[in-house]
């Protein structure tokens, strides 16, 4: 059985999703039957010579009916996008973040329950064959118990990045929220999948949310951020968060338990061990959600991603959301450098104070960040 796709945003992240359906299409499990984009298809990588192209998803869902509809457009437009997709009878792929609020993401679970149609959400991560395997090393008691799990995240965006479009680094756009941050985009992965490894999917896993959010780059959102929360489980969850760093690295997720850790780097699903017994690392493979969608609408498989599985993100992107405005960091600890990477703020030592909040479950305003300027002990 071919499962057919539409894809709606094509010149931004799209083209990845469309990338990923080529190996589908040669196995003959799917095919792109449309795309929709206001600036039309001219252009875009990877959309096959054969998919038609329509200027937005309702006139395309007016004249096709794809089996899924994959939507890769700004965070505002998810849930009415993704509404339609599903009340014209479409499975549907969202890019994440799910919502842009907890209501939003309510209201996108009850249409899929009242459809019959599932989403999937572009958490890719959530494919990486990594994960279960540290399921199994808890489980088997390696690590030992689980007492915490720690996220650093250190990447670097110019001011092109948020030059690219209006929504970019906005909290609303004309009234409506958006919440482009760097907790709820860039490094939502490294928030949700910290979450996942901790046993927290819901809105119900996760029993407090306290957010630090700062930023360097003239913006309304958050680009050097922490964030703490406790799972309902009683386990901590911490993770510092910047786009002002001097350099891009992996970011890495440290699972730790009463006899060791386990370090993912989601990026490359490079998993390493460490133990009384010894050092080891190995590199998993992935599932595409591209294929999980495929697999879950022709055999019932279940999804990797499903929308309802992200809830307890949902409930950070809520603080974020609720949170006060995020603080400038004062000039005096921010350089301007323009290199290869373009025009971009580097933040006095913002790795190092990540990586504390990472290991010390704490805010960088609670240890004592010197640009930090939030509530401290």
């Amino acid at each position: 059985m071919t499962t057919t796709f539409a894809v709606v945003g094509i010149h931004g992240f799209g083209s990845h999703h469309l990338r990923e359906l080529v190996e589908l299409t040669a196995d003959g499990l799917a095919e792109v039957i449309a795309v929709a984009d206001p600036r039309g298809a001219e252009g875009a990588e990877n959309v096959p010579p054969t998919a038609r192209a329509y200027p937005d998803l309702t006139a395309l869902l007016a004249a096709e009916s794809p089996d899924v509809v994959i939507i890769a457009t700004p965070i505002h437009t998810h849930l009415p996008l993704a509404v339609e997709a599903l009340r014209a009878g479409s499975h549907v792929l969202l890019e994440k973040p799910t919502t842009a609020s907890l209501a939003e993401l309510d209201e996108l679970i009850a249409v899929s329950a009242e459809t019959g149609r599932s989403v999937q959400v572009g958490f890719q991560s959530f494919g990486s064959h990594a994960l279960p395997a540290i399921d199994a090393l808890i489980a088997g008691g390696e690590i030992g118990e689980l007492v915490g799990v720690g996220g650093v995240g250190t990447w670097l965006r110019d001011t092109r990045y948020y030059a690219r479009s209006r929504w970019a680094g906005r909290r609303t756009l004309d009234g409506v929220a958006v919440v482009d941050g760097a907790v709820t985009n860039p490094l939502a992965h490294a928030v949700a999948t910290a979450l996942r490894l901790a046993g927290a999917t819901t809105t119900t896993d996760v029993a407090e949310v306290v957010v630090d959010l700062y930023h360097a780059h003239d913006i309304e959102a958050d680009d050097t951020s922490a964030v703490r929360l406790r799972t309902t489980s009683g386990i901590p969850v911490a993770l510092g968060l910047s786009l002002t760093s001097a350099t891009q690295r992996a970011p890495r997720l440290i699972v730790r338990g009463t006899r060791g850790t386990a370090e993912l780097r989601y990026t490359d699903d490079v998993l390493t061990v460490r133990t009384p017994d010894g050092e080891r690392t190995e590199t998993f493979e992935r599932t595409s959600l591209q294929r999980n969608l495929v697999d879950h609408i022709t055999t019932g498989a279940p999804l990797v991603a499903d929308a309802r599985d992200t809830g307890a993100f949902i409930r950070v992107l809520e603080a974020v959301r609720t949170a006060p405005d995020p603080t400038p960091i004062a000039a005096e600890f921010v350089q301007w450098r323009d290199d290869e990477h373009g025009r971009h703020p580097e933040v006095a030592d913002v790795e190092v104070w990540c990586e504390r909040v990472a290991s010390e479950y704490a805010t960088f305003a609670e240890l004592g960040a010197p640009w930090a300027t939030g509530p401290r002990p």
